[in-house]
């Protein structure tokens, strides 16, 4: 079993390695290009192609600390890194299309000639790295948000070189250099709308929220629903990681019915809702008031501190 995930884990790193590499390389390449041909979208394509480079380093990086085992310092574990590399990724992908936006703007402005053979051979080219990268990444993507977030970024990419084809193609043929930046614009807004619909999933998990598919008032209604059991209370709904979901809950038990109840719930929560992590505190009616007493009201799942 250990050899298996050893040897699953290396070919993925192996997989990372080579996009890293594959990238920075049409960066270099586009940059190169875009500056000999005057091209401010074969530059924004470059410079996405970029943040995709740094984003996959760092969810190599973030995948890699992930794997350590809980320790004193993080008894947890390292699993969340992953979401706060995503979350990296995400803002500084976001600043850049807001960048390259600027940019496309200005260019409206101070128009520049540019060349359109050089523009749609080297747009090419990248498409081709963009879609090799994309293969390498797509088995890895289903496993984590940050690799999947970088696995959807060489999608765009692959949609950001077609654009860039096509302006360089009407600018040969037309002449029309106008839609050099007409075309950055539509990169960057690309960019930025699936940036902000990426990074919502991963805030949420960040800030502890009710893992997607699940609500508290059905996890409730099926503890309540539990025979031996009288009342739920200080009920939250987590994730640990993007595949760990997590519970805990208070539960008032009826009289004599303690025996095996958090097994069965246990069982329960992790069969109907696939729960991986439960803690569950049972007490009796009485002990259940005495936390009342002490200042603890459960409204809904959120827990009050009284004054």
């Amino acid at each position: 079993m250990g050899g298996g995930h050893g040897h699953a884990h290396g070919q993925g790193d192996r997989r990372l390695g080579w996009a890293v590499l594959v990238n920075l390389a049409l960066t270099v390449v586009q940059i190169v290009a875009g500056l000999v041909a005057g091209s401010l979208a074969m530059i924004a394509d470059a410079v996405h192609n970029l943040s995709d480079a740094i984003s996959l380093i760092i969810a190599f990086a973030a995948r890699r600390i992930a794997r350590r085992p809980a320790d004193g310092a993080m008894t947890f574990g390292y699993a969340r890194i992953e979401i706060v590399a995503a979350l990296v990724n995400y803002v500084t992908l976001i600043v850049i299309a807001l960048y390259l936006a600027w940019e496309g703007v200005l260019r409206f402005f101070e128009p520049q000639p540019v060349e359109g053979w050089i523009v749609v051979v080297v747009a090419g080219f990248a498409l081709a790295i963009d879609l090799a990268t994309a293969w390498l990444t797509w088995r890895l993507s289903r496993e984590s948000v940050n690799i999947r977030a970088a696995f959807l970024h060489n999608l765009a990419d692959a949609l950001g070189s077609v654009a860039v084809i096509v302006a360089g193609t009407l600018i040969l043929l037309f002449g029309w250099w106008v839609v050099d930046p007409i075309v950055t614009l539509l990169i960057s807004a690309y960019i930025l709308w699936h940036g902000a619909v990426e990074i919502l999933p991963v805030v949420r998990m960040l800030m502890l929220g009710t893992p997607p598919g699940l609500d508290v008032a059905e996890v409730r209604a099926a503890l309540l629903a539990a025979e031996g059991v009288e009342d739920v209370h200080h009920l939250h709904l987590w994730q640990l990681s993007e595949r760990a979901s997590s519970l805990e809950a208070h539960v008032v038990h009826a009289p004599g019915a303690g025996r095996g109840l958090r097994a069965r719930l246990e069982e329960m929560l992790a069969q109907r809702f696939g729960l991986t992590h439960i803690t569950l505190q049972l007490e009796t009616a009485a002990e259940a008031a005495g936390h009342a007493d002490h200042g603890e009201v459960d409204h809904g799942g959120q827990v009050e501190q009284r004054s």
